[in-house]
């Protein structure tokens, strides 16, 4: 899911806004622009350090005050990726893609940093190479649904079905729920041609039917059906939807023709 990163997840990103750091309670306090009132309470607290200050600006969406704040932080491989984070999130892969290596040269060991250069590398439709990054990261980090779920996406780009679906079940195993939000790290991939995702929303259902959640397996159906999958067939004879056969929602999309989107 985009993405998957995306992404995403995100941003490491992970996606979308999987790319922007949590809102800390700070940043509910400051009005617009970030300065931090002046007050006797305040005056005795720990000022804001320059990354407290880019997180804030990022869960603004402020992506380049970010980076302004970061660059005159003190450097580490969590500051390069938050730079990297921020130039993503500006559209500019090449710089962000810089920031990733930079902190995955500093600490080989960083998982988001790993995943947020897959992401890039998906971006540029370089598929193995994201999948060896993820795969990468996965290493260090074996229980990330975010990144489980972007190597999914890369896998179902270069129409590796059935390995994009292990993946995803595997994700969702992880976070019934990663699918429909973001996370903190990471980008959930989400960069599809309309004909991909039909079959996107198909796999989805076969996961989650898999899963025995028949709501969000007849949703992604009806998603499928919507923007045009075309062969029913394939949900009425695929074993993983036994468990809808006799539902009426499933009858009535089986039989009802859908709007094409």
């Amino acid at each position: 899911m985009f993405c998957c990163l995306f992404a995403a997840a995100l941003l490491g990103i992970a996606g979308q806004n999987g790319l922007v750091p949590s809102p800390t309670e700070t940043a509910k306090a400051l009005p617009p622009g970030g300065n931090v009132p002046s007050t006797p309470a305040a005056d005795h607290k720990q000022p804001l350090t320059r990354e407290m200050r880019g997180d804030i600006f990022m869960a603004r969406k402020m992506f380049r005050e970010a980076v302004e704040q970061y660059k005159l932080a003190p450097q580490s491989a969590n500051i390069d990726n938050k730079i990297g984070i921020a130039y993503h999130q500006l559209q500019d892969l090449r710089t962000a893609k810089k920031y990733y290596q930079l902190a995955i040269h500093e600490n080989r060991t960083y998982p988001d940093a790993i995943n947020n250069l897959g992401t890039v590398y998906y971006s540029e439709k370089s598929y193995r190479r994201a999948i060896s990054q993820y795969k990468k990261a996965l290493k260090i980090a074996p229980r990330s649904a975010t990144i489980y779920s972007n190597l999914g996406s890369a896998y179902f780009s270069r129409k590796d079905y059935e390995h994009a679906m292990e993946n995803y079940n595997i994700a969702l195993s992880l976070d019934p729920q990663v699918f429909e939000h973001r996370g903190t790290t990471g980008v959930l991939l989400q960069e599809r041609s309309v004909e991909d995702k039909a079959m996107y929303y198909y796999f989805m259902a076969r996961v989650y039917a898999k899963q025995g959640d028949n709501d969000d397996a007849l949703q992604y159906i009806r998603k499928a059906l919507e923007v045009g999958f075309k062969d029913r067939r394939k949900f009425q004879e695929n074993p993983d939807f036994a468990g809808l056969q006799k539902l009426p929602e499933f009858q009535q999309l089986m039989n009802t023709e859908q709007r094409v989107l």
